[in-house]
């Protein structure tokens, strides 16, 4: 694609950029900017500066004489040189062999920020050994294609673990028809598999839901009480179970959201906060303006806590402190990861506070008008 598109750009800036009377382009002097050249017709000069990606023209003695402002941010050029070893040779052997190259590069992003910036550049031959450099940075891209590869990989380990044990438990079933005890006790475990597995399938779509940009909220005035009692009334059957205490208090505030997708996120606070606590301890539910715009509602809990460690990737999907306890509670991992998405759609974020045999604390902080 960046070679196709490389050979078409050459074509049509070998048409405007040379003027033929002037088989040699000139030299740039020391006070000239890069680009100031009379080589380049006003036109060409154009039609670079329209190109989405970075462009750059290189002379015969390997001078820049015109860089797109893109080019310098990605950092292919510096002064009138091209800055990026490989590149620089690149061009050269372009204009040597008169072929066309595409290549993929790691540039140091230097002062805008750690790490690399990938860029896939694409070396045409002009005539008069003028070579034209283009660039474009696909990082970004790049990223999200490792992240939806790796969301792949998790869902189908996720989706294989209850499919799996659905197909054991029917085979056990089926060998022990004539012992109705042992076939109760099959059937309970696979509507616990089918449960998870449904719960699973539930939360993945609920999160493709949050992270499409082009999905409208439903915006109205809601009611934080009512959310609050809302989710509480979901998981109170839960608590109950563990003799666990839900303490709510009312705060009669009320903000502008998505109703469905605040009940979701709090009822996924308050389901991580009972799975990890010990039984016949307390479950907190504060509500508080901040007084800039804002209300904060924060789920506390008794609970084992969440080491340092992992408190900063707790919220990625699938991602989990312990493995073996999540297979126990019956998480998916995905809990925390639509708290985060929820927050981030009402424009505001969530944070937690952790000691390990102390508890957690984790805040929604949302504003009272919604932003999307």
């Amino acid at each position: 694609m960046a070679g196709a598109l490389g050979l078409l750009v050459g074509a049509a800036v070998t048409a405007l950029v040379l003027r033929r009377s002037r088989p040699q382009p000139p030299r740039l002097s020391a006070g000239t900017p890069v680009g100031a050249t009379s080589a380049l017709l006003p036109g060409a000069t154009d039609v670079l500066d329209a190109l989405r990606g970075a462009t750059v023209v290189v002379d015969q003695d390997d001078r820049v004489v015109r860089a797109s402002p893109m080019a310098h941010l990605l950092g292919l050029v510096r002064s009138d040189e091209v800055a990026v070893p490989d590149l620089a040779a690149a061009v050269r052997a372009v204009r040597s062999r008169g072929d066309h190259r595409s290549l993929e590069l790691e540039v140091d992003r230097g002062r805008s920020g750690g790490g690399v910036r990938t860029v896939v550049a694409s070396v045409v031959p002009l005539a008069h050994q003028l070579v034209l450099v283009t660039g474009e940075d696909v990082s970004e891209a790049r990223r999200l294609d490792a992240v939806r590869r790796d969301f792949v990989a998790n869902v189908s380990h996720e989706l294989k673990t209850p499919v799996g044990a659905l197909s054991l438990l029917a085979e056990a079933v089926d060998d022990a028809h004539d012992d109705p005890e042992a076939v109760r006790r099959f059937a309970g475990r696979m509507q616990h598999e089918a449960a998870r597995l449904t719960e699973l399938v539930n939360e993945l779509i609920e999160l493709s839901r949050l992270q499409d940009p082009g999905r409208p909220m439903s915006v109205s005035e809601v009611a934080v009480d009512a959310v609050v009692d809302e989710a509480v009334d979901a998981i109170r059957t839960t608590a109950q179970a563990k003799r666990i205490e839900i303490e709510t208090a009312p705060s009669g505030l009320h903000l502008k959201g998505d109703r469905v997708q605040l009940v979701t996120a709090l009822r996924n606070l308050l389901t991580n906060a009972v799975a990890y606590s010990p039984e016949a301890t307390r479950v907190g539910v504060g509500v508080r303006s901040t007084g800039d715009g804002y209300v904060d509602i924060s789920v506390t809990d008794q609970g084992i806590g969440i080491p340092v460690a992992d408190q900063e990737r707790v919220f990625e999907r699938f991602y989990r402190v312990d493995p073996a306890r999540s297979r126990e509670t019956g998480g998916t991992g995905l809990g925390l990861s639509i708290v985060k998405h929820v927050a981030a759609r009402h424009g505001g974020e969530v944070t937690l506070w952790s000691v390990e045999g102390s508890g957690s604390t984790f805040t929604l902080r949302l504003p009272l008008e919604a932003t999307a």
